[in-house]
């Protein structure tokens, strides 16, 4: 057995693809288009990942918009999906300053958890050791849901 893909439904592929490319810092791999089904999927590696999904498609996420509008609701029995960063608080602030909040901050210099438009969970952890807890992270407080 091996790990292909996980899928996520997006309602707004554009909104999405700002979040995942150009502040989470995946590549779009691949897509497919259905007219028929009225669907487009778009298959995503993280950066480490990138050549591995185009060779052998995987590991990699699989965003499905759905071409007719539909209201996704989640519920905390999903999870979250988990990444490692080479550095949290460099990551955590890269993304802070592209407008993302970061819902849970690297307090402990290991994890941290954002949400994406569509308010999937992430978690970011730390790659290796945990760094030397300081500040701005240490202080900070949650916010909304992680």
């Amino acid at each position: 057995m091996r790990y292909l893909h996980t899928m996520v439904r997006v309602s707004n592929l554009e909104d999405s693809l700002d979040f995942y490319c150009n502040k989470m810092g995946m590549t779009e791999t691949r897509r497919y288009e259905s007219e028929q089904g009225r669907f487009t999927l778009v298959f995503l590696a993280s950066s480490d990942d990138v050549e591995s999904a185009k060779e052998n498609a995987r590991p990699v996420l699989e965003l499905t918009y759905n071409w007719d509008p539909e209201e996704y609701t989640g519920g905390r029995n999903f999870g979250h999906l988990a990444y490692e960063v080479d550095n949290i608080y460099e990551f955590c602030e890269a993304l802070q300053s592209k407008g993302v909040t970061i819902n849970r901050p690297p307090r402990d210099g290991r994890m941290a958890f954002v949400r994406s438009p569509d308010n999937i969970s992430f978690e970011l952890l730390q790659k290796g050791q945990a760094l030397e807890i300081r500040e701005p992270w240490a202080s900070m407080g949650n916010t909304g849901e992680w």
